[in-house]
């Protein structure tokens, strides 16, 4: 599939951010500093869950932006209702997604799975204790929705530490590349006839933040030294969802726009 382009990008902008990565620095500097490697269990569950919400609704406020205005999370009161994570019927029972944009008439269109590992573990000083058990739950997620939504869209994105991508020693790469190599086969569901198991786009980020900062960079899966904008995640979701859907939209510049309008 062809790259998506943005009207969005650093370069169009004369060097100015994106407004997602606005949104997205927001939202991380909003999340708090990350507890120690060693503070309680609770406490790290605490931060990464609100690490994954936050990002989750600085994504879907994006998406609104672009076209789909029932995208969902939103805070209290913006969708009319309740503007909460949705919980989707699956084809093997239902399922939680952390950002969705869902219609009457089509059912889910757009889905987007966040994982994070942002705590190092303290027996082995590296990231990589979780990792095969947050993949299994994601290509659950997957699967789930594939079977019951086959031409929905799925982005996958998985946040983990800086550090990750140090954490190597003289026999074992460093978790960021390791998990480049575990993940690369579930990404590129390009036919909707295609493996439930697969997202349609996958992704990593490295996360340096705290309550004074938010640093973070971005890579396809299976690209660990190919550096990507956010705004060019959402434009590639966005086009996936115009090819999918050519009765209904049409990709304007990183947008969706009605073909009836």
């Amino acid at each position: 599939m062809q790259r998506a382009t943005c009207c969005f990008s650093v370069a169009a902008r004369g060097g100015k951010m994106a407004r997602i990565d606005d949104l997205l620095k927001a939202a991380l500097i909003e999340a708090g500093d990350k507890p120690a490697d060693t503070a309680k269990s609770d406490e790290k569950k605490a931060y990464s869950e609100k690490i994954s919400a936050n990002i989750a609704l600085a994504v879907a406020e994006e998406l609104r932006q672009r076209g789909m205005s029932e995208a969902r999370p939103a805070p209290p009161g913006e969708l009319g209702g309740s503007g909460a994570e949705r919980r989707m019927a699956g084809g093997i029972g239902a399922k939680k997604v952390d950002v969705t944009w869902s219609t009457e008439e089509s059912g889910l269109i757009l889905g987007i799975s966040i994982k994070s590992i942002n705590f190092k573990d303290n027996r082995t000083k590296n990231y990589q204790k979780n990792l095969t058990n947050r993949r299994g739950d994601m290509l659950i997620e997957a699967v789930t929705l594939h079977r019951r939504f086959p031409y929905a869209v799925l982005g996958g994105l998985f946040i983990f530490d800086a550090g990750a991508a140090t954490d190597n020693t003289p026999k074992r790469r460093s978790t960021f590349e390791n998990a480049h190599s575990r993940f690369r086969l579930f990404t590129g569901r390009d036919d909707p006839a295609g493996r439930d198991e697969q997202y349609e786009a996958f992704y990593f980020m490295l996360l340096d933040a705290s309550s004074r900062h938010a640093n973070y960079t971005l890579y396809r899966v299976g690209k660990h030294d190919e550096k990507i904008e956010f705004h060019d995640m959402i434009c590639e979701l966005v086009e996936r969802v115009a090819v999918r859907n050519p009765d209904f939209y049409e990709y304007d510049d990183g947008s969706l726009r009605s073909v009836n309008s």
